[in-house]
């Protein structure tokens, strides 16, 4: 019998903590959900500690990149703002390694998935911008972070005809989990916006002069829709 393909190795970024919790020094953290998605679609999840300096000798051994979400913010500097809102919390470190890793998976036309933060750092470094605050920049906005769990929904998107992201979920609408306060605020060139929320809010970006760049503002490893099971599929196929 013929030997079978090894399954694409799926890089993931790592959320970090200070001291207190699970240990008392510094830790990194990923929820298992991300794994078990990737694992489910056929890639084989690695995990990727914050060495900004390394991100070339992590993607030389990757097929893929996923930047996950968290609860922190990229810093308005590095897109240009002259402000910062009070509700903006960085982690500093992180988003340098994800910046040097989302540049350089691009530059060897590496797969890349952002998952809400990843969405939106994926954004900025495609030269995009984001609003720092939802509630005090977008009029009746929705509840973009949620109150009830994060593995029900929150509210619907419509996707754009003819994009990747409705080619791969295959519908015009779709119900998802929000957890955000920030979101991308345009639409640079080279960019295509795949999908919003009722309010007008961004919830998806695409690049389509590469071979597979997608963003979703919502967290499709929960699986609440078998749109977010075909995120991933079309993904890890994308990274074979």
């Amino acid at each position: 019998m013929p030997a079978s393909k090894s399954p694409p190795v799926i890089g993931l970024t790592l959320d970090a903590e200070k001291p207190g919790g699970y240990s008392k020094f510094p830790w990194y953290a990923v929820r298992e959900n991300y794994c078990a998605a990737v694992a489910r679609a056929g890639g084989l999840p690695i995990l990727l500690p914050h060495e900004p300096a390394r991100a070339g000798d992590y993607l030389e051994r990757l097929d893929g990149l996923i930047v996950t979400g968290g609860a922190f913010d990229v810093d308005p500097a590095i897109f240009g703002a002259k402000t910062r809102h009070k509700s903006v919390t960085t982690k500093d470190r992180r988003t340098e390694f994800e910046l040097a890793a989302a540049r350089g998976a691009l530059k060897r036309d590496l797969p890349v998935l952002g998952i809400c933060g990843g969405q939106q750092l994926l954004h900025v470094v495609l030269g995009g911008k984001l609003i720092q605050h939802i509630p005090e920049e977008v009029k009746d906005a929705l509840e973009h972070e949620q109150k009830n769990p994060r593995d029900q929904a929150g509210h619907e998107v419509r996707i754009v005809r003819g994009t990747l992201l409705h080619k791969v979920v295959g519908a015009d609408r779709l119900m998802v989990n929000s957890a955000h306060h920030q979101a991308a605020a345009d639409e640079p060139a080279g960019v295509v916006v795949n999908a919003r929320a009722a309010d007008g809010v961004i919830e998806g970006m695409e690049a389509p002069r590469y071979r597979f760049c997608l963003g979703v503002q919502w967290h499709p490893e929960f699986a609440i829709t078998r749109g977010d099971e075909r995120i991933f599929a079309a993904f890890v196929a994308a990274c074979r």
